[in-house]
């Protein structure tokens, strides 16, 4: 692992131990949402990988997976009962004080993964499997557009603990002064905004804190909820039924592997594999 100032570039050997430990999140997942019939899908890159690595992307530094609000509501509801707290523990807005985005993290215990420029955030950040949970957004898009820019406020107000030191010039001083905003009365508005968003049953749905790719600020109900099971480092995950859509709708050809200045990681300050 090389260090570039507070930065760790995470060489192949990093990356392979780290696949392996969320491979064993992704299967702990897996196994506590077919138990209890709870409706998962694996998102993004994992999803990608599975579809044309079979498993995870090479230079991939992370895993997702994806389900709908009531999904969360009772994946939450049986988690600490489910969880074997001596390997996992799971991490969200209203369960972990200081923790600030809108989505659910599963965590490795004994381990460390730490973005750079969050060491200072006040809980326990192990190796992750990041649970994203859709809310409903409205079928308009002109209606869908303002919801995306009340999510966009919300998203700038969470992430302005860590904005107001990596920012600069007139932006730090916008993060600075979001800043100013309790973090319990932060997280009661949003939880008030998530209520809202999801009074009204809609074909449409979308991570409020997370930004959406192609301008269309939503995403269609039936990719998270059409599941079939899907191969992944040989074991079987759950994932989009109509796969071929959803990933050509967030990558465009993605079959065809990116060059490789653009094979990105996150930026990271520590990372503590399992000994």
């Amino acid at each position: 692992m090389k260090t570039t100032q507070n930065r760790r570039i995470l060489g192949e050997h990093d990356l392979i131990e780290l696949h392996k430990i969320e491979l064993e999140l992704l299967i702990e997942m897996d196994r506590i949402c077919r138990k209890h019939n709870i409706l998962y899908s694996i998102d993004g890159g994992t999803l990608l990988g599975a579809i044309r690595h079979k498993g995870f992307i090479p230079w991939d530094d992370d895993a997702d997976v994806i389900m709908n609000r009531e999904a969360y509501q009772k994946f939450i509801s049986v988690v600490d009962k489910e969880l074997d707290s001596s390997k996992f523990y799971f991490q969200d807005m209203n369960r972990t004080k200081g923790y600030r985005w809108g989505y659910g993290k599963l965590r490795r215990q004994n381990t460390e993964f730490i973005r750079l420029n969050q060491e200072h955030m006040p809980y326990k950040q192990g190796i992750f499997l990041d649970v994203f949970v859709c809310d409903n957004v409205p079928d308009n898009y002109l209606l869908r557009c303002v919801c995306n820019f009340h999510s966009f406020i919300y998203r700038k107000i969470l992430y302005s603990e860590i904005g107001k030191n990596v920012a600069k010039g007139f932006s730090k001083i916008i993060y600075q002064i979001l800043n100013q905003i309790s973090e319990q009365r932060l997280k009661k508005s949003y939880n008030a905004y998530v209520k809202y968003r999801n009074r009204k049953h809609t074909n449409t749905v979308k991570c409020l804190t997370f930004p959406a790719c192609n301008k269309t600020y939503g995403y269609k109900r039936n990719w998270y909820e059409e599941t079939i099971d899907i191969e992944f480092e040989n074991v079987i995950l759950k994932g989009c039924k109509d796969y071929d859509e959803y990933l050509t709708f967030l990558y465009g050809d993605y079959m065809k592997l990116p060059p490789i200045e653009k094979r990105k990681v996150h930026p990271v300050s520590k990372l503590t594999l399992l000994s």
